[in-house]
């Protein structure tokens, strides 16, 4: 709040067990009065802006190089008021993950990937998706800019989410919510039954495994028979 002089941020948990970890910073969307730096061997390096307006709208990563805890430097950039600013962020640390590059989208390449899963993906998705959702798709709008698409999911159940990414609508008792994937998976609105599943990140799905839900009943009572199943499912 009011940021003045500069902060120096320790991101925890310690990363000296960790390789090749990307970190991603997300401003709040009232990001204001403060540049972000990140430290690497003793030398300040600029991540985010507060003159750059369409970067603080958008997610930065970066790979760490060293075996340590990471430190960023919040400095406050100068004002000629004393109104209200606020410089707060979001981050996330990836283990194992190499960014090469500040967009999100390649990050986000991990989860959204457009081929298909084989079965061993898919039985591993059920088991441990930030969320798992049968339904089908309403809607996809795109986002050409962000090289983003954007799925409405109406959801005949919900099986698991972390956060309320779903929400009962009150009148049709439907629950639905939106779920992120890359452009160029090129996904269509079209009809069928899906089991969605997939990670959230900054507060947002991102689609994984999404098959017919008759294809992953077969792959999962395949498994059953042969006692290859992960994790059991509640199939009505």
């Amino acid at each position: 709040m009011y940021p003045t002089r500069a902060l120096r941020v320790i991101l925890e948990p310690n990363l000296s067990s960790a390789q090749h970890t990307a970190v991603c910073i997300k401003p709040s969307n009232t990001f204001q009065g403060a540049n972000i730096y990140v430290e690497r061997d003793g030398q300040l390096h600029l991540l985010l802006s507060d003159a750059e307006e369409p970067r603080l709208h958008q997610v930065s990563c970066f790979s760490t190089r060293t075996p340590q805890r990471v430190a960023l430097f919040l400095q406050a950039s100068p004002q000629r008021d004393i109104s209200r600013r606020t410089a707060s962020f979001q981050y996330e640390l990836l283990s194992n993950k190499t960014v090469t590059g500040p967009d999100f989208q390649k990050m986000a390449l991990v989860e959204a990937m457009c081929r298909p899963c084989d079965n061993m993906e898919l039985l591993m998705a059920i088991c441990s998706s930030d969320f798992v959702v049968r339904g089908s798709i309403h809607n996809v709008t795109h986002d050409a800019e962000n090289h983003m698409s954007q799925v409405e999911v109406g959801a005949r159940r919900v099986y698991r989410q972390k956060n309320q990414i779903f929400q009962q609508d009150k009148v049709s008792g439907e629950w639905r919510g939106p779920v992120k994937t890359l452009l160029q998976c090129k996904v269509k609105k079209g009809t069928g039954d899906f089991l969605f599943t997939g990670n959230e990140h900054f507060g947002e799905a991102w689609l994984g495994c999404a098959p017919r839900f008759k294809d992953f009943g077969a792959v999962y009572h395949k498994a059953i028979e042969r006692g290859a199943n992960p994790c059991e499912f509640p199939f009505d």
